[in-house]
């Protein structure tokens, strides 16, 4: 038996295998926006669109898309979001991947349970925002999933709903966490998503 070197490094003198593949070394939270982001928008979406309303940059656009593309969230043209990949993903993993810890108190953007999408079902004396100067709430910091995230959740309410709703699901409690998992698989608004919502139930 030929014993392997501890340290072995696997090499090939043909480099056309490892130029023919793309590497993913994993998915960034801005990822999640972008793919919320398109299902909300007009079927002849442009880059440049995405760019400039959730404010990244074009090329972080470019290579987000190719992330997702990869992950099987997205399809190989990268027009279509696969919704029930994404909807597995961000039900199943989103709190493990991109966990979240309230911080201290700040002016900003209500989100989670404090969001208008989930304010009318809950009660809470204490607010979660994410920190932002356009904001008018104030309650505990609540790291959005990029820098940015704020502006683009104001320019667009659906996109505001979704993001807020991600933020119950990654660290609210359980029935937090059920009513945004229910009124996201509303917001979808797909076959796929609510054949898995149905399956989880049972």
């Amino acid at each position: 038996m030929t014993k392997i070197p501890q340290f072995a490094i696997c090499e090939t003198k043909d480099n056309s295998l490892s130029l023919s593949m793309k590497s993913h070394n994993g998915m960034r939270p801005h990822d999640i926006a972008v793919l919320l982001k398109i299902l909300s928008m007009e079927e002849g979406w442009l880059s440049k669109d995405l760019s400039a309303s959730l404010f990244i940059s074009g090329s972080e656009i470019s290579e987000s898309l190719n992330r997702s593309m990869i992950a099987k969230l997205l399809s190989p043209n990268k027009r279509t979001v696969y919704q029930n990949s994404l909807f597995d993903f961000i039900v199943n993993g989103l709190k493990y991947v991109f966990p979240v810890e309230p911080g201290g108190m700040t002016r900003g953007v209500a989100t989670a349970h404090s969001a208008p999408v989930l304010k009318d079902f809950f009660v809470f004396d204490d607010n979660y925002v994410w920190p932002c100067p356009q904001g008018n709430t104030k309650g505990f910091a609540i790291q959005p999933l990029y820098p940015n995230q704020p502006l683009a959740a104001l320019a667009d309410a659906t996109l505001y709903d979704k993001l807020a709703l991600l933020d119950a699901i990654r660290f609210g409690r359980t029935r937090e966490r059920n009513k945004a998992v229910e009124l996201l698989h509303n917001t979808l608004k797909s076959e796929n998503a609510r054949e898995y919502y149905q399956d989880q139930s049972r």
